[in-house]
């Protein structure tokens, strides 16, 4: 199974808003890799900046696959990749 970048952002919409105690349309997400960081999403909540490294983001995309398709992963079948966009394959197997 393969998320795609705005499934991505959802997810960590949905994962800050609940944190947070906002709605989901009140976080702003954009994600980046570099070879120095690797995968980060810098989040927008109330006017304020986060940034969420790799296994946060992860953590967020536990979730969404808990809650959107009832899929129970580990951080193991996890991997997020780079080419034209930033995606999540997960190992169903």
């Amino acid at each position: 199974m393969i998320l795609t970048m705005d499934e991505i952002i959802n997810a960590i919409c949905l994962h800050m808003a609940e944190r947070k105690a906002v709605r989901p349309t009140d976080v702003q997400v954009e994600l980046s890799w570099d070879e120095e960081d690797g995968y980060t999403a810098e989040v927008w909540v109330q006017g304020r900046s986060q940034f969420l490294v790799e296994s946060n983001m992860i953590e967020a995309i536990l979730r969404y696959l808990q809650s959107e398709y009832d899929i129970r992963a580990y951080r193991e079948q996890i991997t997020l990749d780079v080419d034209d966009e930033i995606t999540a394959h997960v190992n169903t197997d």
